[in-house]
């Protein structure tokens, strides 16, 4: 199924219906290892283009957050830290939780909870509880209150350090203007990655 990459468009909601039969959930616990951040191997764009990712903000101990799947960011280095950046439309449940709380994680998944992330990225956590839908287990992260993910093959743990809001008359390409026709534009948010646990798939040290 082709998709809209923003996973937070209308064009996303009315291309996709749920799906909730889904996998075996025996089997859902991933191996993953700390990665240090000169170690950490990433396939970028293929990561946020194709895999997608989870977005999670909020403190899982008072069970206050929210999650959504996001196809757009990047990861690097800024101001001589490790950082990954994400947007969230204002429009979005999860936005108020980045605003809110000061960290973040991000998470990726094996192929197999494809439909997960799709639920997750096609309904809203002020309706439903997505997170169950998705039949995903939250658990604690180690140095953030936002959750991490039993599933996950690879768990990003991040503190806010910036955030901007997009300004339409810097878009120097006239397509992107296409994406915003509600004129809701995305903050985006920097983080300092504080933590990264991955499967081997992740690591140039083996």
């Amino acid at each position: 199924m082709n998709v809209d990459i923003d996973m937070q468009s209308e064009k996303w909601h009315m291309h996709f219906r749920p799906l909730f039969v889904l996998y075996d959930r025996k089997e859902t616990t991933m191996t993953r290892k700390p990665i240090a951040f000169e170690d950490f191997r990433l396939r970028t764009h293929y990561l946020w283009h194709r895999q997608w990712l989870l977005l999670a903000a909020g403190d899982f101990k008072k069970k206050d957050y929210n999650v959504m799947t996001v196809g757009w960011g990047s990861c690097g280095t800024m101001w001589d830290k490790p950082f990954v950046m994400v947007v969230v439309r204002p429009t979005r449940y999860t936005f108020q939780f980045m605003n809110q709380y000061d960290s973040f994680t991000l998470s990726a998944f094996p192929r197999k909870y494809r439909k997960a992330l799709e639920i997750t990225g096609s309904t809203s956590g002020r309706d439903i509880d997505k997170i169950n839908a998705a039949e995903l287990t939250p658990i604690s992260a180690s140095k953030v209150t936002a959750p991490a993910f039993s599933e996950a093959e690879l768990s990003l743990e991040c503190k806010k350090i910036y955030w901007a809001d997009f300004d339409p008359s810097k878009f120097l390409d006239d397509s992107i203007a296409g994406y915003y026709p509600q004129k809701d534009y995305h903050r985006m948010f920097f983080g300092e990655i504080l933590s990264i646990k991955g499967s081997n798939a992740y690591t140039s040290k083996m």
